[in-house]
């Protein structure tokens, strides 16, 4: 199966937002809304991206069997899959911006293939490399958000 840059579907899928939602101005709180998830959201990516550097370890998404470290504190305590979750809030925040419960549609689009594809592949390799301790992150931490993001965010 071909395989594309994850960054690079977020793309065309901010492009596809474009195409579907009519180009209107914006207003202040949607501005408002759509700059602080974009803030959010590309903070939480970074912040992975920078942890992941740091500890040495691959963020290459096509060579997760490349990765020396498992992961598992900062952003990676949020969600397994913080730089996903961050190029899925720019898509929200674009959606936002733009004003159109239309230009959801290649947001969840990104998520569902990301999710499927990507994140399998990735979880199939990670489990493999490092086991059990992959196996007990998996089940303290959400693949996306949930409830225990926000217990993990007011603990940490």
């Amino acid at each position: 199966m071909l395989r594309l840059p994850p960054p690079l579907l977020m793309l065309a899928a901010g492009v596809v937002q474009r195409v579907v939602s009519p180009s209107a101005t914006p207003s202040r709180g949607r501005t408002t809304v759509a700059v602080a998830l974009a803030v959010a959201s590309a903070s939480l990516a970074g912040a992975s991206a920078t942890r992941f550097r740091r500890s040495g370890t691959t963020v290459q998404p096509f060579e997760p069997e490349q990765a020396s470290t498992l992961v598992t504190t900062g952003a990676n305590a949020l969600t397994r899959n913080p730089m996903y979750v961050g190029m899925t809030g720019l898509l929200l925040a674009h959606a936002a911006y733009r004003g159109s419960w239309r230009a959801l549609v290649p947001a969840a689009t990104f998520v569902t293939f990301i999710d499927r594809y990507q994140v399998l592949f990735e979880e199939q390799a990670l489990a493999a490399k490092f086991g059990a301790a992959y196996d007990e992150y998996c089940a303290t931490v959400p693949r996306w958000l949930d409830v225990r993001s926000v217990a993990a965010a007011q603990s940490g």
